[in-house]
């Protein structure tokens, strides 16, 4: 019976500890000192993020102008896309700090370059030049995390 008791007052302390923010009690201190805050990860994070909705936009942009008839936009939408998808799960895998970060923030750069390049191949036109600096703007700081 007395194990019993004490068994229980041993399911409750626990209960108590976690419901105060006790996890970290089960948290080994080199997991604790990753989950950190990193000014690279989070600006990488926020350019994907601002990169990914330019190129967006660039995306629709390029699609009403290819519905014109101006079939070079076909390319730069294409590009537009896959870049968007690209800083979108970058801004992600960084926000949160990921182990793929230096990874992910290697290939967002390039898929960044790509993306500039063929929103600069077409300069007359002012949504291109939105997306292209973006675009620049995130692969600066995707190479800041991977360390190039």
């Amino acid at each position: 019976m007395k194990n019993r008791m004490f068994e229980g007052i041993g399911v409750v302390a626990l209960a108590l500890t976690l419901a105060t923010g006790g996890l970290d009690v089960f948290t080994h201190p080199a997991q604790a000192a990753e989950t950190k805050a990193n000014p690279l990860l989070d600006e990488c994070a926020k350019a994907c993020s601002d990169c990914q909705r330019a190129c967006d936009l660039c995306t629709t942009h390029c699609a009403n102008l290819l519905a014109d008839g101006k079939k070079e936009h076909l390319a730069c939408l294409r590009h537009c896309q896959d870049c968007a998808t690209c800083c979108a799960a970058c801004s992600q895998v960084c926000a949160s700090g990921g182990p793929l970060s230096t990874m992910m923030a290697d290939c967002c750069a390039k898929c960044c370059d790509h993306c500039a390049k063929a929103c600069e191949a077409l300069t007359d036109d002012k949504q291109m030049k939105a997306c292209a600096e973006q675009c620049r703007k995130c692969e600066k700081a995707c190479q800041m995390v991977a360390g190039k």
